[in-house]
């Protein structure tokens, strides 16, 4: 038996064990320390699919290993998040049940990923990682300020963005050619001011910045369209 082989499986695990803390965390209102957690898991979530392209471990059960991690870290650990906030600020018991939403539609989106082989360069809806940390940038950094019911608001908009047949453009680089990654390249900038004005609290935005950078990509056709990739 390789071990080198099995590589990937086990960062995949790492983003599992990381998302499975984060949601204890998240249920005693720590929200802080839930985005800790959702930012290590979604590290692993990168690098487990940096190792299997690099090793070329890929396998059927890493690909269903992912989805399951993914529903984890980034499905239902943002649904508490919301559904923690939700119940501290509101007096009807069951009005909470809305931030379910999250992991139901992430779930969705999840399969949805799978079989569609339009999504082997680009995302069309919004990836559950991006979701997750918007949420959890959300609730770290603007919990006191937002009022719930607005929170339930995005909770249903941005579930059904998951599942939206909306293109969002690809961040990986193929090469460095300013014609071929321009809009990479101003997200990229975009970033960094971001993070220098906001600093900690710079999360969400950077995931509204990409999304109001593919708006505008649909709208002038900056990069290829998708089925042409």
């Amino acid at each position: 038996m390789n071990i080198i082989k099995h590589l990937p499986n086990t960062i995949t695990c790492l983003n599992l064990f990381s998302g499975c803390i984060a949601i204890v965390f998240a249920f005693s209102a720590r929200f802080d320390a839930a985005l800790l957690f959702m930012i290590l898991a979604a590290f692993f979530d990168f690098m487990d699919g940096l190792a299997a392209r690099a090793l070329k471990a890929y396998s059927a059960i890493g690909k269903e290993l992912d989805s399951l991690a993914d529903m984890a870290s980034f499905g239902l650990l943002p649904g508490v998040i919301v559904y923690v906030y939700l119940s501290e600020h509101l007096q009807n018991p069951y009005l909470p049940f809305v931030a379910f939403l999250i992991p139901v539609f992430s779930a969705l989106r999840l399969a949805k990923f799978n079989l569609d082989e339009r999504q082997t360069t680009s995302f069309i809806g919004m990836p559950t990682p991006a979701n997750a940390l918007f949420w959890g940038g959300l609730m770290y950094a603007y919990a006191t300020f937002l009022p719930p019911y607005i929170i339930m608001v995005l909770a249903v908009l941005m579930s059904l963005f998951l599942v939206a047949e909306f293109p969002l453009f690809s961040l990986k680089f193929k090469n460095l050619s300013w014609q071929d990654n321009k809009l990479r390249f101003v997200f990229l900038v975009g970033c960094i001011i971001l993070l220098a004005v906001f600093l900690q609290k710079a999360l969400c935005w950077l995931i509204v910045w990409y999304v109001f950078l593919s708006v505008v990509d649909r709208l002038f056709h900056i990069t290829k369209p998708m089925a042409e990739k």
